[in-house]
């Protein structure tokens, strides 16, 4: 090769360079985008890293707490997985209003009305109060029945259930954090939500060890303490929120007078949210049940599971940025009255995501028994750990296409397709399998982890096949 043409290319790796730094600065700039028009693959990293921050933020929460908390007992642990199994109703009602405001936002911004968007937001806000308070009243009476229910091995429920009580009660955080950075998605506003759930993670942080072992004149609070701090963390991300979707407003801002009921908007929220909130209460239903199966097991089985659970939720933090920034992309696109551009967004994306779950599934298997041990020294956690980590990642190329046209489908606002594929595949598939598997013929807990990687790449496979079809471009927003 001659001087003239190394220096040349040479030019052409720097201009390259250059371009990457100038895509990557301008996705967490936080200024306002277009996503209808030029690249896809731009417009997919403009959008995909600050969601992939935001989840990997979000992720980050579990896995602070369960740090901590494996420090205090093997009981501890159990109760926070157990817990965290009920609190996914919860979590299923604020993702599928969540997903419910991105589909609309988009649409809205999409059409070019962003009082309109607006105004949807701020519906989601009204829905978020009523459900807080419907959660919160059977959650403080309840608590330590549903750990007594939950786990055979009852010194779990006497020793958590004001961990359980107090998540329970105060989840107006909860669903308000999910929910409010809906808005922002589907504004194309990422940033924004980056920042929310980052500022909350620092809080947690900072709070987890001091109210978990005490530090001066605050007593050490065990498995409470990790509740109380989470919940202070999640509630000052909230505040962050709020002031700017009421105060800053950069893309879309909203007025206290559209928190007046609107029912011809909560209708349409309630309806497109339904049928999110149905795929995720689905999927959480089948979890508790398979966690109830683990129960069953041993405590130390359910420790181990709820370790590993939480390093996937880490470590697939990305994918759910990706599979976010494709509900966004198509909503846009669609909105925009561009039908091929969003099938062409969200199939491009589907495969940056199998080529980043491919490579965190070989990290599992190599690597399950090092990341399980910076959790715990005990060793049947241990072995529960590492078994769960390898078994599932032997699905991870198919989750990566069925996380993001399941959600790709959703951000058109058809959110019934994935819930009845969500129906199929988690209850008529993963839950009767894991109880013959572990229960009947004794397979024990990788009977539970087998079921879940034959379920979810099934369901994987039925995605593609219904996206290609192509009936969700005619979704009524």
């Amino acid at each position: 090769m001659s001087k003239q043409q190394q220096n040349t290319n040479q030019l052409l790796q720097a201009s390259r360079f250059q371009r990457a730094l100038r895509v990557l600065r301008q996705s967490v700039d936080g200024k306002e985008q277009e996503f209808t028009s030029g690249s896809i693959d731009r417009a997919i990293v403009l959008l995909a890293i600050p969601m992939i921050l935001e989840m990997a933020m979000e992720s980050l929460f579990s896995l602070v707490d369960i740090f901590f908390v494996a420090q205090i007992s093997s009981e501890a642990i159990a109760t926070v997985g157990l817990t965290e199994s009920v609190l996914t109703l919860v979590y299923g009602l604020a993702i599928g209003l969540s997903a419910a405001a991105t589909a609309m936002v988009a649409r809205r911004i999409g059409e070019g009305n962003k009082d309109a968007g607006a105004r949807a937001g701020a519906q989601v806000i009204l829905l978020a109060l009523v459900l807080s308070a419907l959660i919160a009243v059977p959650g403080y009476f309840y608590a330590e029945d549903i750990l007594h229910v939950m786990a055979r091995d009852q010194s779990v429920s006497s020793a958590g259930h004001q961990f359980t009580r107090l998540l329970l009660t105060c989840n107006l955080p909860i669903l308000l954090l999910w929910m409010l950075n809906g808005i922002f998605r589907g504004a194309g506003d990422a940033v924004t939500a980056m920042w929310a759930l980052s500022l909350a993670n620092l809080v947690n942080i900072v709070l987890c060890p001091i109210f978990i072992f005490g530090f001066g004149p605050i007593p050490a609070m065990g498995v409470l303490g990790s509740g109380i701090a989470t919940t202070i963390g999640r509630s000052v991300g909230v505040l962050y929120q709020l002031w700017h979707l009421f105060g800053v407003g950069k893309i879309i801002k909203l007025r206290w007078a559209m928190l007046q009921p609107n029912f011809s908007i909560l209708g349409t929220l309630l309806r497109i949210s339904a049928g999110s909130t149905g795929q995720f209460l689905i999927a959480s239903a089948s979890w508790i049940f398979l966690i109830y199966i683990l129960g069953q097991i041993s405590k130390e089985v359910v420790a181990g599971y709820t370790i590993a659970i939480r390093i996937v939720l880490f470590t697939i933090g990305p994918s759910w940025g990706m599979a976010n920034a494709a509900a966004t992309l198509v909503g846009q696109n669609l909105g925009a009255g561009q039908p091929d551009r969003a099938e062409k967004s969200a199939l491009r994306a589907g495969y940056f995501n199998m080529v980043f779950m491919a490579v965190v599934g070989v990290c599992y298997l190599v690597f399950a028994p090092l990341l399980i041990r910076f959790f715990t020294a005990e060793s049947e956690t241990i072995h529960a750990g590492v078994m769960a980590l390898r078994v599932m990642a032997g699905g991870y190329v198919f989750y990566g296409w069925g996380m993001i046209l399941s959600q790709a489908i959703n951000g058109a606002g058809d959110t019934s397709t994935p819930t009845l594929l969500n129906f199929i595949f988690f209850w008529l598939v993963e839950t009767p399998l894991a109880w013959l598997l572990a229960l009947h013929f004794n397979w024990g807990q990788s009977g539970v982890y087998w079921s879940i990687v034959m379920a979810e790449s099934m369901m994987a496979m039925a995605a593609i096949w219904v996206f290609r079809k192509g009936a969700w471009k005619l979704a009524k927003v």
